[in-house]
């Protein structure tokens, strides 16, 4: 069994709470994300995993065995370092075998297995040289090898890819897949790039502040946002986000209405009444939040219900070649759309505007939580 459990971990540093209360279950062979902004205790719990920091309170267990008070070689886990931590005067394969040293490996067998990891993470022809006489992806590949040279139940790696330009950054994701695919280990990685969490992961872990937020699939996370943070953390382009207020069975911004069966209706986090038709009543002030696709421009017949928002002037138009993003000014304030990048839309031009009603999320103005 490779399955890592955090039962009520908490850390702290001084008055500092790095990591409050956080309990957490990673299956055998799942690869799993902890993404977060800087500072919200993520590298921190990835630490504690490997028993590089002590947690303050809360237990920690490798499969069955709870290893809370264990030296990180008695873990059976490895580690990978954003900075590679490679021996510098060792040769790649030395690099590679330092572990199997340790181990006293016979000779012919070290080398055999050498050979095997190089040729899985393409470093056959590089295993004589300096780690200053690589590029930093071959960098980053020895840093992985040395990990898997070990066989351990679990690799823990803290923003491995982040010192990497951004097209290796994307072959590395790829590659980081693969590899997972087929080595069948749990993986625990942890990054503070949300796109590298939804590409990668098979589930995310979102932490802020120390505390637990969410824990999903991706596109669970992206559809489905527990809260105001997770909603605007995840997801590029942000999340639109609208004042509302409950009024009269409706939902009233600046320049618009929506009933409360329109919200409800599409599907949203929509549920309650204050004065509708759910059974709680409905905070007073609301945030209405809608991602880039969820917003329409009303040209011609709309195959799909969509709740009318009042036009809007173009301040902003971001072309990405498959999509086009443009930013939006009206009495509601900034919105962005996604849209065809053949629209031939102008700086200036005047929009109708509309909300899909199957889109829609609300959340609770004063906690951030979403309102079901």
């Amino acid at each position: 069994m490779s399955s890592v459990t955090l039962v009520r971990v908490t850390k702290h540093f001084g008055a500092v709470v790095a990591v409050d209360d956080l309990s957490l279950e990673v299956t055998d062979g799942e690869f799993l994300v902890l993404v977060g902004p800087s500072g919200c205790g993520k590298t921190t719990a990835l630490r504690i995993i490997a028993g590089l920091e002590d947690p303050s309170s809360g237990q920690v267990y490798v499969g069955d065995r709870e290893v809370t008070d264990f030296p990180p070689k008695d873990r059976d886990i490895a580690m990978v370092f954003q900075d590679y931590a490679l021996y510098p005067h060792m040769s790649v394969f030395d690099n590679l075998a330092f572990a199997l040293q340790m181990r006293r490996t016979p000779r012919p067998e070290m080398r055999r297995q050498v050979q095997g990891v190089a040729e899985l993470l393409g470093l056959g022809e590089l295993l004589d040289r300096k780690p200053v006489q690589l590029s930093g992806g071959q960098r980053q590949r020895v840093a992985l090898g040395r990990a898997i040279i070990r066989e351990p139940k679990v690799f823990l790696m803290d923003e491995p890819l982040s010192n990497l330009d951004a097209k290796l950054r994307v072959s590395m994701r790829a590659e980081l897949s693969r590899l997972h695919r087929r080595l069948g280990t749990t993986i625990i990685f942890v990054t503070h790039d949300q796109v590298e969490a939804m590409t990668m992961a098979e589930r995310i872990a979102v932490l802020h502040e120390g505390r637990l937020q969410q824990l999903d699939t991706p596109q669970g996370l992206y559809d489905r946002p527990r809260n105001l943070f997770v909603a605007g953390f995840i997801g590029s382009p942000a999340i639109n986000i609208l004042p509302v207020r409950c009024q009269d069975r409706a939902l009233v911004g600046d320049g618009f209405r929506l009933s409360w069966h329109e919200v409800s209706a599409g599907g949203g986090d929509g549920g309650g009444d204050g004065g509708g038709d759910g059974g709680g009543a409905l905070p007073e002030r609301l945030l209405l939040g809608v991602r880039p696709e969820g917003v329409r421009i009303l040209e011609g017949e709309q195959p799909e219900p969509v709740v009318p928002l009042g036009e809007g002037t173009v301040d902003l138009i971001e072309t990405l070649g498959s999509d086009t993003y443009l930013t939006l000014s009206g009495p509601w304030g900034s919105i962005v759309v996604r849209v065809d990048p053949r629209g031939g839309y102008t700086v200036g031009q005047r929009l109708p505007l509309g909300l899909l009603a199957e889109r829609l999320h609300l959340f609770d103005a004063e906690s951030g939580e979403a309102v079901t």
